[in-house]
């Protein structure tokens, strides 16, 4: 017996395997520095100067937050730029935080307290707000991208005089990586933006690990020109939420080195595709809801051969994720049915997850382990299990009699560094 344990939730799964299995993970890529040390010396050593490319001394001051669906530590990268900031004289009422939704619901109360350092949310006259997509008032207008993106960004965001992006950057199911100007670029977009951006996801190129030919990442790049972002501050951070790298300079800059980095710390090298995959996301927030989950899919489904069964564990507390994506899938009874129905359809964003699963479906076999009530989970064509060893179970009746077998306990983050598919 091999005991195994896979992230689920804010918890772990254990587990047997009786058989031979191949376990792919993050490379062993320990922090090289404390987190406090590797983010005060990106922020003395940015990795270029747009400070001096200003030509006006900044007095207000806007810097993008990822939501709870990201896992940023905040109470280490905040109060750092914050002081960075005030040796430029800038003030606290001076500075705004948006937290950079895209199409989740706004942030209530609650959630922005979990998100921000109760010492600035309680000693500072920093403002916060979180974006909503839908509220036409509060976005601007600032034209059209080479790929035909209207660009909506949120006004007050967009009007500061200096305009940070945070995050993290890791490898991203279609956006070919996070991190960069996307967190405002489509964290703090109008729906009808980030609608057309992610239309393209079809696009061949639109994968893993893609970044110079990837349609999406690179109108990422344009609607962040355009938004005129100045600064990115993003962090790398390995399976245990640990700090490997930080990064201070021009978005551009950030991504190229983060990409770096990123790959050395999460690319793997199978000898060939499976006919099991047993996958997690890797745990809270990455599998909060169906939503989220999903990207785990679509990074296990390169590791599984055509017909071949893929496992995933993940917790979904908060359900689906999407009321739209729920709609959308209660209409239909095969995977068939719903691209047939997206396709025909204006893109929009929450259906194309139900159409994103109907396509995994359709090529591989999806047991889900999750909390999620299993008359739910069948609507989305995959089949729920109470238990890992259940999924187990029902897998056999699928699977070939020497067949192979991989883990990913981080599969939102995992891909594999081969090409070809049997």
């Amino acid at each position: 017996m091999n005991l195994l344990k896979l992230p689920y939730g804010i918890h772990q799964l254990e587990f047997d395997l009786p058989f031979r299995f191949d376990l792919f993970d993050q490379a062993e890529f320990h922090p090289p520095a404390g987190p406090d040390s590797l983010i005060q010396n990106a922020l003395c050593n940015p990795l270029d100067t747009p400070w001096e490319n200003l030509s006006y001394t900044p007095r207000t001051v806007a810097i993008s937050i990822n939501d709870k669906t990201r896992p940023v530590p905040y109470a280490l990268l905040l109060p750092p730029l914050l002081y960075w900031l005030s040796h430029f004289g800038i003030s606290d009422g001076n500075i705004k935080l948006f937290i950079a939704t895209g199409t989740h619901s706004p942030a209530t109360s609650e959630e922005i307290e979990k998100i921000i350092p109760s010492s600035i949310l309680n000693q500072s006259n920093i403002q916060v707000y979180s974006h909503d997509c839908d509220d036409k008032d509060n976005l601007k207008f600032l034209g059209i991208t080479q790929r035909g993106t209207p660009v909506w960004a949120n006004k007050h965001f967009y009007e500061s005089d200096l305009r940070i992006v945070t995050g993290n950057i890791e490898p991203h199911h279609f956006m070919g990586f996070s991190g960069g100007a996307k967190s405002a670029a489509i964290g703090l977009a109008g729906r009808e933006t980030i609608n057309h951006n992610h239309a393209m996801l079809d696009h061949p190129h639109a994968i893993m690990g893609e970044y110079e030919h990837n349609p999406m990442r690179q109108d990422v790049e344009e609607i962040g020109r355009m938004m005129d972002i100045h600064l990115a501050f993003n962090l790398i951070l390995n399976a245990n939420r640990e700090i490997i790298a930080a990064l201070f300079g021009s978005p551009i800059q950030v991504m190229q080195k983060g990409i770096q980095i990123s790959c050395e710390l999460w690319a793997v090298k199978p000898t060939g595709l499976y006919d099991l995959v047993i996958a997690s996301p890797g745990g809270y927030p990455k599998d909060i809801n169906l939503y989220q989950a999903q990207k785990a899919i679509s990074h296990a489904a390169l590791f599984a051969k055509e017909g071949g069964v893929i496992i995933l564990t993940a917790a979904c507390p908060e359900g689906i994720g999407s009321p739209k994506a729920l709609q959308f899938a209660e209409q239909l009874s095969t995977p068939d049915e719903a691209i047939k129905l997206f396709k025909s359809m204006d893109f929009t964003i929450g259906p194309h997850k139900a159409y994103q699963l109907a396509l995994q479906a359709k090529r591989n076999k999806i047991f889900l382990v999750s909390e999620i009530d299993d008359d739910v989970v069948t609507k989305f064509f995959l089949q729920p299990a109470k238990t890992l060893q259940h999924a187990l179970h029902l897998a056999k009746e699928f699977l070939p009699k020497d067949f192979r077998t991989v883990v990913l306990p981080h599969a939102t983050a995992l891909f594999p560094k081969f090409a070809s598919r049997e």
